[in-house]
């Protein structure tokens, strides 16, 4: 239990750190041409150091929340998740020279509080195996993500970011219920089980709407989509199909945990996105341009400011 907890969080301390040099990377490359969903566009973005540096922090990071996943509840882990804002805000004071608000200091605490709760509250994971049923929703619903998130990326700008976003969060939430769903790792147990091909799906739509949105949508309202997405759903597949359960007792504990951590990081939401890099002051505004965050404040705490 203590390992699933201190591994969920380090996961988050990845996918936090691990945001910070995508973003920057997915601003520096060329959009291509068009507005929809570009799956061209991870091919670019692999050219730039800092998306591969990236790449293996969240390497790491799935990694330690898949020990996360097979020894704590879903909605523990997904809220774990959601903190990688906080980790991302903290992360981004030093590297980018963010100035955190005192509002945002609080959001952080919130997030912490709200994680201390769970880890107090929540029991160990479900042990039910799932339904060969469930296994085949996930697939299908990992593809319809896939479907509409290309279908998203025709939308007109205001609405485009936040359903890429929340398209984005519900691929990062097919991977944490497939992970409940594989249940030997054996070639012969991953070929046959078509939660394996969830996770590959849902993940490979989880990166590609995140970094469509990082490059062309609006930062808070992507992110926030994000949050819910990855959250929500997975927490209530785990406590109705899975089994998660909570300390005898402390289940309005564990709810109040997990309304913190998710308040707190929608909070943090203007920290899903680094800030875009300065422009000429003569030169107009682009129309893709996202419009949460003001062009090259003159101030350079001010311009990282507007900021995975």
């Amino acid at each position: 239990m203590l390992l699933g907890m201190i591994c969920a969080l380090a996961s988050a301390v990845c996918f936090g750190t691990a945001s910070v040099f995508q973003a920057v990377a997915a601003r520096d490359t060329p959009p291509g041409t068009g507005s929809g969903v570009d799956a061209r566009l991870l091919l670019r973005v692999l050219t730039q150091w800092r998306y591969l540096l990236g790449l293996a922090l969240d390497g790491l990071g799935f990694l330690l929340e898949l020990v996360a996943l097979r020894t704590l509840p879903i909605y523990t882990v997904g809220a774990a998740l959601a903190a990688t804002l906080a980790v991302t805000a903290v992360v981004a004071a030093p590297v980018l020279g963010v100035r955190l608000r005192r509002a945002e200091w609080l959001a952080v605490a919130v997030v912490c509080g709200g994680l201390a709760l769970l880890a107090l509250s929540s029991g160990g994971e479900g042990h039910r195996a799932g339904t060969p049923a469930l296994r085949i929703g996930v697939l299908v619903f990992a593809a319809a993500v896939l479907a509409a998130g290309a279908l998203a990326g025709r939308l007109p700008d205001r609405s485009r970011a936040a359903v890429l976003g929340l398209g984005s969060g519900f691929g990062f939430g097919v991977v944490e219920v497939a992970v409940r769903l594989i249940d030997g790792f054996a070639p012969s147990d991953l070929l046959t089980n078509p939660a394996t091909y969830a996770l590959l799906i849902g993940g490979a739509a989880a990166f590609l709407l995140l970094t469509s949105a990082f490059q062309r949508g609006a930062v808070t309202t992507a992110t926030a989509g994000m949050v819910i997405g990855e959250t929500l759903g997975p927490a209530v597949v785990g406590v109705v199909w899975l089994g998660d359960r909570t300390r005898d007792g402390l289940a309005p504990l564990t709810v109040a945990g997990f309304a913190l951590a998710v308040a707190g990081a929608l909070a943090l939401a203007r920290f899903g996105e680094a800030p875009a890099t300065e422009a000429p002051a003569t030169e107009a505004p682009d129309s893709d341009t996202n419009t949460d965050i003001p062009a090259a404040p003159s101030d350079p705490a001010t311009a990282a400011a507007e900021r995975p």
